[in-house]
């Protein structure tokens, strides 16, 4: 009796593990560029950002153009805006401040504002922007 042999079977490149390979190799360069990237800070251009979120802070403090300050639209100094802000800081722990500086005003006085509201302790604080157009 003569036993047959098999051919030998045609070698195949099996291309579904090698996707499964190139997808974790592209996540992984993805997400290891995502994590050298350095954020260059604050826009030139401070009204205007690429993405601004709609914030609700207990406490807004305006810079008019003329450099005038405003608390709750309420006129102050910034040296009466420092006790004004420890005494609510001293009711409210988790007090936030939003200060929205008009886009003409003198970066000096924004300084100014940003350096009472340090002064006073408070952690949390943001600059409103409007959002930038989306360009195409």
């Amino acid at each position: 009796m003569r036993i047959r042999r098999r051919s030998p079977r045609k070698a195949r490149i099996e291309i579904i593990p090698m996707i499964d390979t190139v997808f974790f190799l592209l996540v992984f360069f993805m997400m290891a560029s995502l994590a050298m990237t350095v954020p260059g800070g604050i826009p030139v251009n401070l009204p205007k950002a690429a993405k601004a979120e709609a914030a609700r802070a207990p406490v807004s403090i305006s810079v008019a153009r003329d450099g005038a300050v405003y608390l709750e639209r309420e006129p102050i100094e910034p040296d009466g805006l420092t006790a004004r802000l420890q005494a609510r800081a001293r009711t409210e722990p988790e007090l936030a401040v939003v200060i929205e500086a008009d886009a003409e005003v003198r970066h000096g006085r924004v300084v100014d504002v940003l350096d009472a509201v340090r002064l006073a302790g408070v952690g949390k604080l943001a600059i409103a922007v409007t959002p930038r157009e989306a360009t195409r």
